[in-house]
């Protein structure tokens, strides 16, 4: 016969108990009734012992029943990948990093790419681009030969001439992209500033002096550095000054007006493009030493290497504090650039350190373009700071989906929440336009995040609804909830 004892548990005086369930008794469990009050304190003890061990197991066994990550997968990769492919696919997209413009536009962007050697994927001959273009135009060759390179050359003319928004908005619709950055000198009035947010340019602010000496270093920065002077000067037209402020504190009182004036025409972030023409590494020279520095060649004379580069550090940090005050993000080109003389060392994304992990900085929120690559595996540990984030573009078009999937595991592995979307959609050429860059990136990031996501979840790392939430977050959540939305 079983029998059941009421479980009392001591909560710290004899008169007050806490009450728990009645456990059977008895069928091999045996438990003496108490004799008096202090017996019964003893054995309820005793009892709540065994109960809480009960308890505690109960919370355990489910844990332990929850599957474990592997090193390798457990599961089904290719049936949990053609799962979340299905889901991923209606995501619209946020594109954080983009070049939009037909390819006469000469505020497409604050430089020109210059001759260079291109990686493999990036080339005419990459038949996958055919296959952009058939998706996107309908275009009726196989190949791109000169003269049927000329259709599409037609074809892009015609939705210049027409004019109007909804060319481009047509293009973020077949690519299932919601909104873009548009980083440009200027917006245009055929890009919808409804979907186009614009983050305009500020590297020329580093450059006010004869730059004869940083033009001569190489030949691309012959082609770059005169681009940065020809931005600067449209910036003094904008705030209607000929000739450079007289002193230093009129310099910085110009940068900021700038600052304000552009965001008030809907930019919404600032772009560095520094690594193309100097170390990402910015010491903290006092004011004093820039002020000095600007007085010597603010009328004329070519500043030393030195001299130049304490200017620029602080130009550039100030120009990162005001982004804090005014809630302007930094972006910040960070991986492998355009042009033969690049230099992977002065662009090592690492050199940045000293900057996203000073506190004063704390309010600036940085965005690291192009993910740091082929810094990749680096770059996802500064995304530590609360105010660092990182962007995938160019990646999508320099590396195949396989090898795409990699950094992305990497990334969504470590600090999924900080890492966004971007094509770096820009006219390279008739072949690869910003259209194709689009198309191209926009393909290549859903197939390698779904594949990223799906061995993940294969070997035990996440669940598929969670993979799900990572999916959302770096196509669009993560992005869109750095910036205001756009005015209606």
């Amino acid at each position: 016969m079983r029998r059941e004892a009421h479980l009392t548990l001591y909560s710290g005086s004899r008169e007050h108990y806490a009450e728990m369930p009645r456990l059977p008794v008895g069928s091999g469990t045996t438990h003496s009734t108490p004799r008096s009050q202090e017996d019964s304190v003893i054995a309820a003890r005793k009892i709540a012992g065994s109960g809480l061990v009960s308890a505690f197991l109960c919370i355990l066994l489910p844990l332990a029943a929850h599957p474990e990550s592997h090193a390798l997968p457990q599961g089904d990769v290719q049936a949990i990948y053609r799962r979340l492919m299905q889901k991923i696919e209606p995501i619209k997209i946020f594109d954080h990093h983009a070049h939009p413009g037909f390819g006469d536009d000469a505020d497409v962007d604050a430089q020109s790419a210059p001759p260079q050697h291109l990686p493999l994927r990036a080339r005419e001959t990459n038949p996958e681009l055919v296959v952009a273009v058939k998706a996107l135009f309908g275009y009726p060759y196989s190949d791109f030969s000169e003269e049927h390179v000329h259709w599409l050359g037609e074809k892009s003319a015609a939705a210049e001439k027409a004019g109007g928004i909804g060319y481009w908005d047509s293009i973020l619709d077949k690519c299932g992209i919601e909104t873009s950055v548009a980083n440009r000198v200027a917006m245009s009035n055929y890009l919808d500033p409804k979907r186009f947010r614009w983050v305009f340019f500020v590297d020329s602010f580093l450059f006010p002096f004869d730059n004869k000496l940083v033009t001569g270093e190489n030949p691309d920065e012959g082609v770059y550095i005169p681009l940065q002077e020809k931005v600067l000067h449209r910036y003094m037209q904008q705030a209607g000054i000929a000739h450079l402020p007289d002193t230093f504190e009129g310099y910085l009182a110009f940068i900021s007006r700038i600052l304000e004036e552009n965001q008030k025409k809907g930019g919404i972030a600032q772009k560095f493009e520094v690594a193309y023409f100097r170390s990402l590494h910015f010491a903290d020279p006092p004011r004093e030493v820039a002020a000095d520095i600007y007085r010597k060649y603010r009328s004329g004379g070519v500043p030393t290497p030195q001299e130049y580069t304490a200017f620029q550090d602080y130009i550039f940090r100030y120009l990162v504090t005001e982004g804090g005050r005014l809630h302007l993000p930094v972006h910040l080109h960070t991986a492998v650039g355009e042009g033969d003389y690049f230099s992977l060392q002065k662009g090592n994304v690492l050199n940045l350190e000293n900057v996203v992990k000073d506190p004063r900085y704390l309010e600036t929120t940085f965005v690291l373009i192009h993910g740091g690559y082929p810094y990749f595996r680096q770059v996802i540990w500064l995304a530590a700071m609360k105010n660092v984030y990182i962007d995938s573009s160019e990646i999508e078009v320099l590396l195949y989906p396989s090898e795409l999937k990699n950094v992305l595991k990497l990334w969504l592995e470590t600090y999924p929440e900080k890492i966004t979307f971007g094509t770096d959609a820009y006219p390279y050429s008739a072949a690869l336009g910003s259209e194709v860059g689009y198309w191209l990136g926009v393909r290549s990031a859903r197939d390698a995040l779904a594949a990223a996501l799906a061995e993940m979840v294969a070997a035990g790392e996440i669940t598929e609804a969670t993979a799900l939430k990572f999916a959302h977050g770096y196509l669009h959540d993560n992005a869109v909830g750095l910036y205001p939305p756009a005015s209606r």
